[in-house]
């Protein structure tokens, strides 16, 4: 599922216009990565929560050719599972 398929299920079950739903969901994901963005965690209950987490330097190794290389600190997106989420993954 993408979020074409997300906005045409919002816009049926809502009985909206596609545009409108489009703008909501679009509101919706954006807000979510200017909070990821800032270092915030988002967390929507029953489904799971967004936060940054921060990588040190490392020395990495290339696979090609074997040469030790050094690996920058980064700070990547984290998405932990709910409660519930993962639950009825379980039960599947």
């Amino acid at each position: 599922m993408n979020k074409i398929d997300i906005i045409n299920k919002l816009a049926e079950e809502m009985k909206l216009n596609q545009k409108v739903t489009k703008i909501a969901v679009d509101t919706i994901v954006d807000t979510i990565k200017q909070a990821i963005t800032r270092g915030e965690r988002v967390e929507i209950r029953g489904f799971g929560s967004f936060t940054i987490r921060h990588y040190k330097a490392y020395k990495g190794r290339n696979p090609k050719t074997g040469e030790m290389v050094d690996v920058k600190p980064k700070r990547l997106p984290y998405f932990k599972v709910g409660k519930e989420l993962k639950e009825m993954i379980w039960k599947g």
